[in-house]
């Protein structure tokens, strides 16, 4: 199946629209600036259009080609206002700072942990050999009920790769001047997580060389999913 079927602009357009809409921290009118400058004229109705198909689309085929998480997970919520009403967004990280799972609830009582948790299991394959979260009782009950044989960490400090790890999130509701409901911010932050992902080439931490590469193929696998 074709998937940019009955879409007027080249694929490589669509694709490297949703690519900068995602990757960095742009407005759909940004987006279509980007591509006027290079003689690309596009609406940011159809830029906004492309993103909500496609990022979908392209993150599924990311989350299938992935390698596989690390065996330590960092989890934490935040809250974000939805039209008024507060959700919380719950959070899990590896050990190299990939995001696992990301998801949006009402609540942070034991049972929505007790389904944030399921969730973590059910996409790693697995148990993780150890969780690390704050001192929020709701993880307790969630790791007793579900994984008692995962290690759990709750010291002071542990759990700052996953509370930094919100800072991308909160940056772009800015850009996006909030999210509008939570069918479409878990739709955004699904798709966003996963070209984060793959481009969280932790650049601080090697050499220039070796992050050259590793963004080679990066490159490279975004175009075998886009393609």
């Amino acid at each position: 199946m074709n998937t940019y079927k009955r879409h007027r602009f080249p694929p490589e357009i669509i694709s490297h629209a949703v690519w900068l809409y995602f990757r960095f921290n742009l407005s759909h009118r940004d987006v279509e600036d980007l591509l006027a400058e290079r003689g690309i004229i596009v609406s940011y109705e159809s830029v906004r259009y492309w993103c909500i198909k496609f990022g979908a689309e392209f993150s599924r085929r990311l989350k299938r080609n992935h390698r596989g998480f690390g065996d330590t997970f960092f989890m934490d919520e935040v809250f974000v206002r939805i039209n008024g009403v507060q959700h919380y967004l719950w959070r899990a990280v590896d050990q190299d700072g990939e995001i696992v799972d990301i998801f949006l609830q009402k609540r942070r009582n034991a049972t929505a942990a007790k389904r944030f948790l399921k969730r973590l299991v059910t996409k790693h394959g697995g148990e993780p050999r150890k969780i690390v979260t704050d001192k929020l009782g709701s993880y307790r009950v969630a790791h007793r009920e579900m994984i008692p044989d995962t290690l759990h960490e709750t010291a002071q400090y542990a759990n700052n790769l996953s509370e930094l790890s919100h800072q991308p999130t909160r940056v772009r509701e800015r850009v996006m001047r909030r999210f509008k409901s939570t069918n479409q911010a878990q739709r955004f932050l699904e798709s966003h997580a996963a070209v984060y992902n793959l481009f969280n080439l932790q650049r601080h931490c090697i050499r220039a060389e070796h992050y050259r590469d590793l963004r080679t193929s990066a490159f490279a696998e975004w175009r075998s999913v886009v393609a």
